[in-house]
């Protein structure tokens, strides 16, 4: 009984003193960006052509914008950069289209 007080005694201790006794450091900032990661802005042109497995994007975007196809169940495009007024096409074999995401 006298062992289990003592281990009962030192576990609240060492909990009130990690709850006390450790600071969090701030998250690190990320480069400013005009978009963050996440789906592609509206400025992004997707043709997709389901059955066929097909997507079309073009950037329509005023910048060089860093992209991908998420393909669902299958594999996804490589990020690329692409410039303002480029288009690219991307076929999958397996899976269905996600979205366009920036990378």
């Amino acid at each position: 009984m006298k062992y289990r007080k003592c281990l009962v005694g030192g576990l609240v201790a060492a909990s009130a003193l990690l709850g006390t006794g450790f600071v969090t450091a701030p998250a690190a900032s990320a480069a400013p960006s005009a978009y963050t990661q996440g789906t592609a802005p509206a400025c992004v042109k997707r043709d997709v052509i389901k059955h066929r497995k097909y997507v079309k994007v073009t950037n329509n975007c005023g910048e060089a914008m860093h992209l991908k196809v998420v393909i669902d169940w299958g594999n996804d495009s490589p990020c690329l950069t692409y410039q303002p007024g480029e288009q690219w096409e991307w076929n999958w074999g397996r899976g269905s289209y996600g979205k366009v995401v920036t990378c």
